[in-house]
């Protein structure tokens, strides 16, 4: 089927909204033109046309980091009493000796039923592989093949019990390897010490190479301001010469480190061209939980890894799970919590932070060509009732349309709140200040 978008607004690359508005076409699944608006243009003979009304054309949103196999699993076998990574990672650990196959490739379908719902097309999840059985790595791997004609999904392999400090770690990662995985992980602030932390990162780094995949480690996800693993994550990507197809993700220890060494490390990260993921929502939950007062943020050096040209991402981390009771797969949402934990309010900066779920979480995930509002690229988009990046965020809208492959995959109808105040008719309200009646830049949103 053909696709026409008439008349919308296109987000930009980094952040931001292009001037005037624009029509996408889009022929055999992929975007075939796209062309400043024109209102005189006939429809299609077949297919479908979508009047956006002047609203937000935007490549889909991405999610770099999500647990699908630990996901709505919130008070199995217990709850996280303490809050803390630790309890957490015990939680789980009682949780999946109870995995089967149906279970695992339920509750990850059902999640990635709520991200397709509200935009996202791009998906990098870690699955544990520190289970003899291996019984959640080969349901996810079942589900990325089930789910391929809607979205990508990437399965990482993560030893959340440890490479080197937990029985057969190392042999259980390989053989997670073997079995078709997209990317290898790491966690190496959990190992027994910090030899075994190094150790870790050079059996992923030999994988790695050996297997041609990507690296995304669980890196400093700690208070600890003594842990430093990133930095080896970084001389490692930057000798090996893998350098952009690795990603650190959380290093919240760096919140911690003193002005020099954060210095010194910032150099070193630009240097190497790793991605970085913020995870908001479970580093402001989890960290933090051993301080008295004043309790720390617990989120890495965002501002200033962006400002030094760092890739950096936003991801939601976990739905319903030991470590985050609460979640819906919303981008909007980790957005909206970004920006206020990292102090990214300046209007520049929220458009930034927008696209810390789309273009750049999509640099982080290395989806090149196969990503962006370009003509010969896959039709993969949203329509947002928003007139900018910043309006999504701040109102938190739902996607009008999500575009998959060239076809309608969701609609959400825009059905602002009706007010009945004294005195008044009723009417619509879309929480959209109107300073001026007259300025077509505060009209009633048509969406």
């Amino acid at each position: 089927m053909q696709i026409i978008v008439r008349g919308a607004r296109l987000a930009t690359e980094g952040g931001g909204t292009a001037p005037g508005t624009y029509d996408v076409e889009c022929e055999g699944g992929r975007i075939a033109r796209v062309l400043p608006a024109d209102d005189q243009k006939e429809p299609p003979a077949t297919g479908r046309v979508i009047e956006a009304h002047g609203a937000l054309l935007t490549p889909p949103f991405v999610e770099p980091h999500i647990h699908l196999d630990t996901a709505l699993t919130a008070g199995e076998p217990r709850w996280n009493a303490s809050g803390t990574l630790w309890e957490g990672i015990a939680c789980w650990s009682e949780r999946k000796r109870t995995l089967t196959r149906e279970d695992v490739v339920s509750r990850a379908t059902e999640v990635l039923r709520w991200q397709a719902a509200q935009g996202v097309l791009h998906v990098r999840t870690h699955c544990d592989t520190t289970d003899p059985e291996l019984t959640a790595l080969d349901a996810l791997l079942e589900v990325r093949d089930r789910v391929r004609d809607v979205l990508d999904l990437q399965v990482t392999a993560f030893p959340q019990e440890g490479v080197h400090s937990f029985p057969g770690g190392a042999e259980l990662l390989a053989e997670a390897v073997a079995r078709g995985v997209d990317a290898v992980g790491a966690i190496p602030h959990y190992e027994d010490t910090r030899e075994d932390g190094v150790a870790s990162l050079h059996t992923v780094f030999a994988l790695a190479e050996r297997h041609g995949l990507r690296i995304d480690a669980h890196c400093d996800e700690t208070d600890d301001e003594q842990s430093r693993f990133v930095e080896v994550l970084a001389a490692l990507a930057l000798r090996s010469g893998l350098r952009d197809r690795v990603t650190a993700s959380h290093t919240t220890a760096m919140g911690s480190y003193n002005g020099s060494y954060a210095h010194r490390l910032q150099g070193l990260l630009v240097r190497s061209g790793i991605g970085l993921v913020c995870n908001p929502f479970a580093n402001l939950n989890l960290q933090g939980r051993f301080d008295d007062h004043p309790k720390r943020r617990g989120l890495t050096r965002v501002k200033e890894l962006l400002g030094a040209g760092c890739p950096v991402a936003f991801g939601h981390d976990d739905v319903m799970d030991p470590w985050n009771p609460l979640g819906t797969g919303n981008p909007l949402q980790t957005v909206l919590a970004g920006v206020y934990a990292a102090q990214l309010t300046g209007p520049e900066e929220i458009d930034t932070a927008f696209s810390m779920v789309t273009d750049r979480a999509a640099r982080v995930l290395g989806l090149g060509e196969g990503y962006g509002l370009v003509a010969g690229r896959p039709a993969n988009f949203l329509l947002l009732p928003a007139d900018s990046p910043f309006d999504a965020v701040r109102r938190q809208v739902a996607p009008r349309y999500v575009v998959s492959r060239g076809r309608v995959l969701a609609e959400t109808p825009y059905a602002p709140a009706r007010l009945y105040w004294p005195g008044e008719d009723p009417e619509p309200v879309d929480f959209v200040r109107r300073r001026d009646a007259d300025s077509a830049h505060w009209r009633r949103l048509p969406f």
